[in-house]
């Protein structure tokens, strides 16, 4: 049974960094994509970033492109997702989830397995 846990979520000030990770268990498949979402209260979940797992090429939403970074360390089963020069607008509860469609995107429904989330919130 495929697992996902995020962690590394917190509080953090407008230009200030944070690290997420999450870890996934129970997972056999050879190709993959791990990718990143949001929901920030009141809004639709939306998509941050994604991996796939053969070549490592990954995908970014326009409103965080140069300012996150998405990696992964196959040893660890754990993807990564960098968050730098954070904005108010980034708060929300962080997800990663992982899906074997072909491709990479940022479409939730093409995902098959959810972690629980990890909140981050960026304010003054």
């Amino acid at each position: 049974q495929t697992q996902l846990v995020e962690s590394g979520g917190g509080l953090v000030q407008p230009g200030g960094s944070l690290r997420l990770a999450c870890i996934a268990s129970g997972f056999t498949s050879d190709y993959y994509v791990i990718g990143w979402f949001r929901q920030a209260p009141g809004r639709e979940r939306e998509g941050v970033s994604c991996i796939e797992s053969r070549e490592g090429s990954t995908l970014y939403a326009d409103s965080v492109k140069g300012r996150f970074a998405i990696s992964r360390d196959k040893a660890k089963n754990t993807t990564y997702l960098q968050m730098n020069n954070l904005k108010p607008e980034d708060t929300g509860v962080y997800y990663c989830a992982v899906g074997t469609f072909g491709g990479k995107y940022l479409l939730d429904t093409l995902y098959d397995d959810w972690g629980q989330g990890t909140q981050v919130t960026v304010s003054s």
